[in-house]
């Protein structure tokens, strides 16, 4: 069959049929030249362009973080919604979807490898039962449209946790959780957050421009082309690890500002 112009433009990016794809993502630039061209557009058939450039044997993971639970607010696995844009929440709304438990740190996995994360209810949000880890089993794709690293990168912070890196910690959040077939409860979750008191910011661009240095990164930089970039899974926690391990990661991965 055929595939859609824009399914064609992903495969073009490097983007292949079997992936694991994890995906950050900012429609804005391609719903706006749809538009203008005349065509018809929709998160759900951006979400079908990329089911579909990933098809057959295929996955497609997409954020739906939200950070209200940290603020002390409910989680609910079937209501709660993404506050990553709107192609994540059409991905939320998939029938074929499966969300990953983390209530900050969750995904909508569609594809292949749902079954596997049917379930999933990782502590940490970055950790080694976390979807960041599982991409990496997969030898998966960590995948980027029109953001810039700093925008998108959250998977440097599943390295820093498998690494230890000492400019973050444990923390841990407690509240009220409503699980997928409705039961609620009092539930605790973690995450490997920056430290603040010692005025870490995080700061990945430097990072970002070494993984196209080191021909990490392929595709097309943001607002360039189609806009889509990846890196493999396994090769970018190699490449970030090895800058933990030497201690170089101060401005590449963070540097240090104000105090908090």
């Amino acid at each position: 069959m055929e595939l859609s112009e824009a399914a064609q433009a992903w495969r073009g990016c490097g983007i292949e049929a079997g992936d694991s794809l994890l995906l950050h993502s900012d429609s804005l630039r391609w719903s706006v030249g749809r538009r203008r061209a005349g065509l018809p557009w929709s998160a759900e058939a951006l979400l079908d362009s990329l089911l579909e450039a990933v098809s057959p044997g295929g996955t497609l993971l997409l954020p739906l973080f939200n950070f209200d639970f940290a603020a002390g607010k409910p989680f609910d696995m079937r209501s709660t919604p993404s506050h990553m844009g709107a192609l994540t929440e059409a991905a939320r709304r998939h029938p074929q979807a499966v969300r990953t438990g983390h209530p900050i740190y969750s995904f909508a996995v569609i594809g292949a490898h749902a079954p596997a994360v049917r379930g999933l209810d990782n502590f940490s949000g970055y950790g080694a039962d976390s979807p960041f880890a599982l991409l990496r089993e997969w030898d998966g794709k960590v995948g980027v449209l029109d953001l810039s690293d700093q925008a998108s990168m959250t998977y440097h912070h599943h390295v820093e946790e498998m690494c230890a890196a000492p400019w973050r910690y444990h923390k841990v959040f407690e509240g009220d959780y409503t699980d997928a077939l409705g039961t609620t409860c009092r539930k605790r979750y973690g995450l490997y957050v920056r430290d603040l008191a010692a005025g870490v910011q995080t700061w990945v661009e430097p990072m970002g421009e070494r993984l196209w240095a080191q021909g990490l990164w392929q595709g097309c930089r943001p607002m360039q082309g189609a806009g889509l970039r990846w890196v493999r899974a396994r090769a970018l926690f190699d490449e970030v690890a090895g800058v933990i391990r030497r201690g170089e990661a101060e401005n590449l991965l963070y540097r240090i500002g104000e105090k908090a």
